[in-house]
């Protein structure tokens, strides 16, 4: 099965507090449907000070859902839903509406 969002994609928050922010993905979790985008879903965490660094409080992104996140398509600046594409025996992510490859 092709992956939906992969890192460094550019996704549109669809549900949530942060519906209709945009930012790039930072980290995913396959196993556990998460994933997390940059700038979207901050928290709070308090860091305790170590040796040569700055204790404080810091505000830090936080995993989400995967189904709360769609791919944003640069060629149509549409949020879509993403088809498999066979271009010479390859699989590619397309663009359901605009059938461009990402």
């Amino acid at each position: 099965m092709m992956a939906r969002v992969k890192k460094n994609d550019q996704v549109v928050v669809v549900t949530g507090k942060y519906s209709g922010k945009r930012g790039a993905v930072i980290g995913i979790l396959p196993a556990e449907d998460k994933v997390m985008v940059h700038g979207v879903g901050l928290c709070v965490k308090h860091v305790k000070r170590k040796q040569g660094v700055a204790g404080g409080i810091r505000r830090e992104e936080s995993y989400m859902a995967l189904s709360n996140v769609m791919p944003w398509c640069s060629s149509c600046n549409k949020p879509c839903r993403v088809k498999a594409k066979l271009v010479d025996g390859k699989k590619f992510r397309a663009c359901h509406r605009c059938q461009t490859t990402f």
